[in-house]
């Protein structure tokens, strides 16, 4: 399998990604970049999108910038008690 094919991810942890965004929960995640790098951050999710039959999570990162993750290139994730 190519390291470019995406991972369809478990209906459950969807609905978790959808109840962070309504309730402007932050989250702690730890995800593989374009580079196959480990990344970890605080951010902000703010939606969930398709592209190109990919899912992504659109973030608001700790210096303001939008970005997209792709979700099954997330590694973990914990939620913050604190909200933006």
């Amino acid at each position: 399998m190519n390291n470019d094919d995406y991972i369809p991810i478990e209906c459950g942890l969807h609905s978790e990604y959808e109840l962070a965004i309504m309730h402007q929960t932050k989250l702690r995640l730890t995800w593989k970049n374009k580079s196959n790098e480990e990344q970890i951050e605080t951010i902000l999710p703010i939606d969930l999108i398709v592209n190109n039959k990919q899912e992504y999570l659109k973030i608001l990162s700790a210096n303001n910038k939008v970005r997209e993750i792709r979700l099954d290139k997330i590694i973990t994730y914990t939620p913050e008690k604190q909200r933006y």
